[in-house]
């Protein structure tokens, strides 16, 4: 008995599947449990239809991905200005927060939560990431200053 797969079965085959199975086994647990259904025909034909629009949609979503990654790499430069000690460190931390902000300021809607950047707790140059789809990131470079733009004494001079 060939069956199309509605989901994911360890040690069979995965979702949209067509498999091969013994009557008992597809007729007593796959269809029943809503697994699996019976590939005749009009079925093969329905998946067939289904596959080819879930791959435009996808390409779809990549293209618009694709597209805010390339607005992403043609901004100007991010400058995150914040409260430094003398030694140049950051009183709190430059997170995705700050980042997405920037980056909305330039008119790029950028959900925070696909921003990933290291612990930013110095002033300097830095590079986060933006996975916007499974195939496509966009690298944002920022630097981080004092506010004010006054540099902080990073060395002490020995007399």
């Amino acid at each position: 008995m060939e069956i199309i797969l509605k989901e994911n079965i360890i040690g069979l085959g995965y979702r949209n599947d067509i498999v091969t199975v013994k009557d008992g086994y597809g007729r007593n647990y796959l269809i029943p449990t809503g697994k699996g259904i019976v590939a005749t025909a009009a079925a093969r034909k329905q998946l067939a239809e289904d596959l080819k629009q879930k791959a435009r949609k996808l390409e779809k979503i990549k293209a618009d991905a694709q597209a805010i990654a390339d607005r992403i790499a043609g901004i100007k430069p991010i400058v995150i200005e914040t409260k430094v000690s003398a030694t140049g460190a950051i009183y709190g931390s430059v997170n995705n927060h700050h980042i997405a902000e920037e980056l909305q300021k330039q008119g790029i809607e950028v959900d925070r939560k696909i921003i990933v950047l290291k612990d930013v707790k110095v002033v300097g140059e830095y590079s986060a990431k933006v996975h916007l789809h499974r195939e496509v990131e966009a690298v944002v470079p920022f630097t981080v200053v004092a506010e004010g733009g006054e540099a902080p004494a990073t060395e002490v001079v020995a007399e």
